[in-house]
């Protein structure tokens, strides 16, 4: 228990000396010392002269080369290298018009295509494979539309009457099967 009181306490120390030795660096120069060189004299005076008092006024704030001044210094220049910060409502309507915009630009995307359904034949490519971007394109055409792809395909097979007979064999090429696109997406 002892060990993490004085844990607690030397945390607590270190935490204070941070936020002292912050607070002094955030103090405007305005309030700070200034920092000008000491005298050669230290501050004695001679008694043959006598100390003079200036009645000018004073010339414009001096630039003092101190720490204080440095910062400030830098936190001028960081004004104007970063944007000025917008308002709250600024913010929310720069949003808003970001989202108008991104909205419009996806209905573009979607309003020339839709969905038909129908049955159109797929052809079958050099491979044996059906090729139903054909028959998508056919499909979305008989609705008025300029092309198409396929989102569903339907199989049937289909054989010659003689496979019917009484009984005949059932050969290799008596019956083939044959895809239709049902359903495409066209635009």
């Amino acid at each position: 228990m002892l060990d993490r009181l004085g844990l607690l306490v030397r945390i607590g120390s270190s935490t204070a000396k941070a936020g002292l030795a912050l607070s002094m660096l955030t103090l405007s120069p305005e309030l700070a010392f200034p920092q000008a060189a000491p005298p050669a004299s230290l501050g004695v005076q001679s008694p043959a002269q006598p100390q003079q008092i200036e009645t000018s006024p004073s010339p414009a704030r001096e630039e003092n080369p101190g720490l204080i001044n440095e910062i400030s210094k830098l936190f001028e220049k960081s004004k104007s290298i970063l944007p000025p910060l917008k308002s709250p409502s600024e913010t929310v309507n720069d949003l808003n018009t970001r989202a108008k915009d991104a909205g419009e630009s996806l209905s573009a995307l979607t309003k020339p295509s839709s969905v038909v359904t129908g049955r159109s034949a797929c052809l079958v490519a050099a491979n044996g494979a059906p090729d139903c971007k054909a028959g998508a394109d056919k499909l979305c055409q008989s609705k008025g539309y300029k092309e198409g792809k396929s989102l569903d395909t339907d199989a049937a097979e289909k054989c010659s009457p003689i496979v019917f007979l009484p009984g005949h064999k059932r050969g290799p090429n008596d019956c083939r099967t044959e895809n239709f696109v049902t359903r495409a997406i066209c635009q």
